[in-house]
């Protein structure tokens, strides 16, 4: 009986955010909520990946959680999977995760079954093309089919919470080129210190949908000081594109330093363009 009672302890430090429903002592509430008011958390940045050692807790494998067994990757290297996202919030926050770290469900984390902890991760909602960058300190989600289990910020700004679920494309990012340009941003760099931009635009991304790029208008806008983030529509062949872009340049705009801070923001391919 008592090696029992030790092995369901053990299961219980591993589930972490389990997403079962169940009550038990660990908890104060019996099902997982939102926080009684609606909480803006615009402000919240994507988490900023980094080179870190794997945790000591939350890394044994295999473990077993309500009688599966899971394995744990050796590493997240060109990890990339479509699945289903979940969201986990007041039940768990201030609570232990699997690596020892608190919850905080107002923090960009998230918890994987078989990822390496910590493991970044940039998770897009496919309904709406809305980006976030999260860090893996946690397992789950053990219910259902779910793939990732996301924190309560990361699902605000993926636009999940009313629904609950959202089908998502999840991505790893490797921490040690995070910081270097990809060939074709460098590309995109030269090009642009070489050639006149006063009054031109950055061009960020085309979009199929008016939301997808006013979601990214508003997340380049509070860090692009003095530049305007403008979207402009423009059809072709019937169908509608919603263009994002920066500026007019001014003479004094470092264009190379623009597409870099741009490209820290997950945003790619960004391109000088001319208007109209």
């Amino acid at each position: 009986m008592m090696r029992k009672t030790v092995v369901l302890l053990l299961a219980a430090m591993i589930v972490g955010c389990s997403s079962s429903g169940t009550h038990n002592g660990r908890y104060s509430m019996r099902h997982d909520k939102a926080p009684d008011q609606p909480v803006d958390v615009s402000h919240v940045k994507d988490a900023v990946p980094k080179v870190e050692p794997k945790s000591r807790g939350g890394n044994k494998s295999p473990y077993t959680v309500l009688g599966k067994q899971y394995h744990i990757a050796d590493s997240a290297l060109n990890y990339r999977e479509v699945g289903i996202a979940s969201w986990y919030g007041k039940k768990f926050h201030g609570h232990q995760t699997s690596n020892g770290e608190i919850y905080d469900m107002y923090k960009m984390s998230a918890a994987h079954k078989s990822l390496p902890i910590p493991t970044y991760l940039r998770v897009t909602n496919l309904a709406n093309n809305r980006q976030v960058i999260v860090r893996v300190n946690d397992r789950g989600p053990f219910h259902g089919n779910r793939l990732i289990d996301l924190s309560y910020a990361a699902a605000s700004k993926l636009d999940m919470l009313g629904k609950g679920t959202a089908r998502v494309r999840v991505e790893a990012i490797d921490p040690r080129t995070w910081n270097r340009p990809s060939a074709g941003a460098a590309a995109n760099i030269t090009a642009a210190a070489a050639e006149p931009a006063t009054g031109k635009y950055l061009q960020v991304g085309a979009y199929g949908k008016r939301n997808s790029a006013d979601y990214v208008r508003s997340q380049l806008l509070p860090l692009l000081q003095g530049l305007d983030v403008q979207v402009r529509p423009t059809t072709n062949n019937g169908r509608t594109l919603y263009r994002v872009q920066v500026g007019p340049l001014k003479s004094t705009t470092s264009v190379p330093e623009l597409v870099d801070q741009i490209e820290q923001m997950g945003y790619r391919g960004s391109r000088l363009v001319d208007f109209p």
